[in-house]
């Protein structure tokens, strides 16, 4: 039987407006629309809606989503069997993240003792929440050589990043200004060079400003610990108007 949109909108849980856009930009359109201008979704419509609100939970962009959805290979089994994997994958990630969680408050009590790498188990920063934005604002070619560079970086590089986020978390209390802060700043700088694709100083301070700008950011980086998304963006910002002198 045929739903209309706001009766999908209501069995979903998503808004008409979201409907609407998936229609406009040719990511799920309606199986008929009356002439009366209502839209009519069937049960192919919600299959296919549930696809890609499973490759929305994975944290894809509609874009990659539309190409994969609309690909003559796209198998909606196989795509299921996939999504089983990867969500299974993020709950084992999220089970570690909770016995962290767990340990560290055990660790705040003083009933157990804690080590700097033990605070950090179950982080995972090799999945990027926000490449739609970053796609908007530096386009396609750069985000696409940047996950190249990702994709090839070796365990070496990524022990890098890791320690580099484990200093700047542990002198987040110092001034942003100070010379480690900036000495590690300029880490990160160079890693972010190195490794994810080419950053001018302007770019690098307007990523920091990024960070306390999207809540989501700030969220994200001061699971290492609170306040490290402000220090980051204050030591960006300092380190690259510095170094335009």
């Amino acid at each position: 039987m045929a739903m209309k949109v706001k009766e999908l909108a209501d069995l979903v849980g998503i808004s008409v407006r979201t409907l609407h856009y998936y229609d406009e930009i040719g990511l799920l359109s309606p199986e008929e629309i009356t002439d009366a201008g209502y839209r009519l979704y069937s049960n192919d419509n919600l299959e296919m809606l549930q696809q890609i609100l499973f490759f929305r939970e994975l944290g894809m962009p509609l874009k990659e989503i539309k190409q994969m959805v609309n690909s003559s290979s796209f198998d909606k089994q196989d795509a299921l069997k996939q999504h089983q994997k990867m969500l299974l994958e993020k709950r084992s990630q999220l089970d570690k993240l909770i016995k962290t969680v767990e340990k560290s408050i055990k660790h705040m009590k003083g009933e157990i003792q804690m080590t700097n790498k033990e605070k950090f188990e179950g982080f995972d920063f090799s999945q990027n929440p926000y490449e739609e934005e970053a796609r908007k604002l530096w386009g396609d070619k750069a985000v696409d050589e940047s996950k190249a560079k990702v994709a090839g970086m070796s365990k070496d590089a990524e022990k890098v990043v890791s320690e580099i986020y484990l200093k700047l978390a542990a002198i987040r209390d110092a001034s942003p200004k100070a010379e480690e802060a900036q000495e590690a700043i300029k880490e990160w700088y160079d890693c972010l060079n190195n490794n994810f694709g080419t950053y001018s100083l302007d770019a690098f301070k307007g990523l920091g400003q990024m960070y306390v700008d999207d809540q989501r950011f700030t969220k994200n980086i001061d699971q290492y610990g609170e306040g490290l998304a402000k220090f980051m963006c204050d030591a960006m910002g300092h380190f690259a108007d510095a170094n335009k002198n």
